[in-house]
């Protein structure tokens, strides 16, 4: 089990500010209407979506794919793909396949994970390789906007934090796969996806249940951020001033959000010539072409509440 803690979730935070700087875009796909039922073991197999990530980017390159809608003890109604085998097909359809999960991190959603080509895409790698694959998407991003009596346009639906994601999102999908499969699950989690996973073990949460965690630019504590941006914003969102805007929703391509990052880059040693670098530092490995594709697709919207949370690790001195 990989466990060990790192830094800030830089590429997804740095993709958000980029966004910004550019033409905004319009995101593929959009959110689904109300969910009419709920199964028994606490999903449904969600309707097909031409918007949906199964049809976008999984089935079109020869795979199968299902969608399911997994709903939490709080009522948030959260979109999950299974790949249960791969291109090559097989018999079994991923009954006697190993599970693994994908959870993305923060404002990013489960396509992330697949905006490059089939052969240097994670889930259909895992796929080909016998892995009965399954993709989640946190509440509040483009396919997991819905509830069962809240919706987006109500601050209420925003009031939660990665707490909450500890608390409900990933006992939820972790029983869903759980019950479906009747195996130990193998976790990867990217960013705040490795922080959800290790606060919930050390809550004692999920250990019956996860076979091996994988941690991909693991976060337990920001204190080593050195960028002068990225302590200005964390340090904004600790003093919690997006709440002079009412943001209960923190849209990365909304008009509230590109003037709180204008108010970041007026800061004094800050300087946003290049967004992505005065983040997150100098990157070897992106160019042009992977951030216009990544930009297509993302970034998603989180809580302004998640955020601060986020922030308030970072230690200030």
């Amino acid at each position: 089990m990989v466990m060990s803690v790192g830094g800030f979730p830089s590429l997804a935070l740095g993709c958000f500010l980029l966004v910004l700087a550019v033409e905004p875009r319009v995101a593929q796909g959009s959110s689904r209407g109300s969910t009419l039922g709920v199964g028994g073991d606490g999903g449904i197999v969600a309707p097909p979506t031409a918007a949906g990530i199964c049809a976008s980017s999984v089935t079109i390159h020869g795979y199968q794919c299902q969608e399911f809608d997994v709903v939490t003890q709080d009522g948030y109604i959260l979109n999950v793909q299974r790949i249960p085998e791969g291109r090559a097909g097989g018999s079994g359809g991923g009954t006697n396949k190993q599970p693994v999960l994908l959870q993305h991190g923060v404002l990013v959603d489960g396509m992330t994970w697949l905006l490059n080509p089939p052969e240097q895409d994670l889930p259909l790698i895992l796929a080909d390789n016998g892995f009965d694959v399954w993709i989640s998407n946190t509440r509040g991003t483009q396919f997991s906007r819905r509830h069962t009596s809240l919706d987006p346009t109500n601050p209420d639906f925003w009031n939660w934090s990665w707490d909450e994601l500890v608390a409900f999102d990933l006992p939820a999908v972790f029983d869903f796969i759980h019950g479906k499969t009747g195996k130990k699950i193998d976790y990867v989690g990217h960013s705040l996806g490795t922080l959800t996973v290790l606060a919930s073990l050390s809550e004692g949460r999920l250990v019956d249940k996860l076979q091996s965690a994988a941690l991909l630019s693991p976060i337990a504590y920001l204190s080593h951020m050195t960028t002068a941006l990225g302590v200005t914003a964390a340090r904004a969102f600790v003093g919690e001033i997006t709440t002079l805007f009412g943001l209960a929703e923190f849209n990365p391509k909304g008009e509230p959000v590109a003037n709180f990052l204008q108010a970041l880059c007026a800061y004094p040693g800050v300087d946003c010539y290049d967004l992505l670098a005065a983040l997150t530092g100098k990157n070897c490995c992106l160019n042009v072409s992977t951030v216009d594709l990544f930009l297509e697709n993302e970034p998603q919207s989180t809580s302004t509440r998640n955020l601060v949370h986020l922030s308030q690790k970072l230690t200030i001195t």
